[in-house]
């Protein structure tokens, strides 16, 4: 039953083609696969759940996306591994991307939270979490 799952997440970006870029590896890397894609949009789905990207129109880009603001404030996804954000660490420094709270990685969200923090195109954080050794 997949009552009270979410169903989609849609994202406005400022830059579709750099997002799509951005994101694809990395939902991919997930298991994630494409599901759609249009002349102003893409998304990713994995199981019944899909992402979707969306170019926003040239009137709303005069205010940036900040994750401080009101809002959503990041995404957060399970890896199947601390080696998988291990992995997913080396590619995103491979990408150039910068690593958040990187003085305390792994353990920025405490010593019983194996993750990795980091940005997309637009600021928009983004977490990838390894199970609990519990």
């Amino acid at each position: 039953m997949s009552q009270g799952l979410i169903h989609h997440i849609e994202l406005y970006v400022s830059n579709l083609k750099i997002s799509a870029d951005f994101w694809g590896w990395f939902l991919e890397d997930l298991g994630y696969q494409v599901h759609q894609k249009w002349d102003r949009g893409q998304s990713w789905k994995l199981g019944e759940t899909y992402l979707v990207f969306v170019q926003a129109e040239e009137k709303y880009l005069n205010v940036a996306y900040h994750r401080c603001r009101v809002g959503l404030n990041h995404l957060a996804f399970h890896a199947n591994s601390r080696q998988q954000v291990e992995e997913i660490t080396s590619k995103l420094k491979d990408r150039n991307v910068p690593i958040l709270y990187e003085d305390k990685h792994p353990f920025a969200g405490g010593t019983d939270h194996y993750a990795v923090y980091f940005e997309d195109p637009d600021r928009m954080k983004v977490e990838l979490v390894a199970p609990s050794q519990g």
